[in-house]
């Protein structure tokens, strides 16, 4: 498996609340069951929409990012498990499936069928509490920590805006997924495993993803409240 890395620059601090997507909802629920005390649950929540983490660092299996607190900061790594190469050839498959899944997961929704499809698979996209692992830096006893926590609440964040995050960690990038998707539409006509997702022009849609995902990213930021400085 082909290892990439992403760093997402560093993130604007957040008031509470807000509206997430039902993914990210997800997310959420499986950071407070990471947490050992609601405290420190609390303070990682305080230190993420205070923006004091710094940009993180994202790829198959593993976050990676610094969090500041008062005077000190600190280096927390978070490992997430990711699928065997099976479960990614599955998923791929989930994704083909159906017109369309393409171009929502492109434009940073993901369709609640699709993770329903990839589930009766026995493909789990969306992680628990207990699949986190946590170290940082700092002298807690216990991971995760607040700035583990606090680390994991803004990776909800990214995912919330931009679901593939999440497939990344999972070990199915974007470019890996375009790829797969491209190789099926030039082997179209050989078979089921060589059929392109049905309507799908995965070259237009590459073309296209990016202006999709910023309009999908401005909408949800507008809808909470916030303008993004780099609109």
């Amino acid at each position: 498996m082909t290892t990439t890395r992403t760093t997402h620059p560093r993130l604007a601090p957040r008031r509470a609340g807000g509206r997430q997507p039902w993914w990210a909802k997800a997310w959420t629920r499986a950071v407070e069951e990471a947490a050992f005390a609601e405290r420190d649950l609390r303070a990682g929540q305080r230190l993420a929409r205070a923006g004091q983490v710094g940009g993180i660092t994202v790829g198959a299996g593993s976050v990676l990012a610094a969090v500041r607190e008062d005077d000190d900061a600190w280096t927390v790594t978070v490992e997430v498990p990711v699928l065997a190469d099976a479960d990614r050839d599955a998923l791929v498959d989930v994704v083909a499936a159906e017109s369309g899944r393409v171009a929502a997961l492109l434009a940073g929704d993901l369709p609640h069928r699709l993770v329903e499809d990839a589930e009766e698979l026995g493909v789990e996209l969306l992680p628990y509490g207990g699949e986190f692992a946590a170290t940082c830096t700092c002298p807690h006893a216990l991971d995760p920590c607040a700035h583990a926590l606090a680390v994991l609440v803004q990776v909800g964040w990214l995912v919330a805006d931009d679901p593939l995050v999440l497939l990344a960690l999972r070990g199915l990038d974007r470019e890996t997924l375009l790829a797969r998707l491209h190789a099926r539409t030039g082997g179209a006509g050989d078979g089921p495993g060589g059929d392109a997702p049905a309507g799908e022009d995965p070259d237009a849609l590459d073309v296209a993803a990016d202006a999709a995902l910023r309009a999908a990213r401005l909408l949800r930021e507008i809808e909470a409240g916030r303008v993004p400085e780099s609109w």
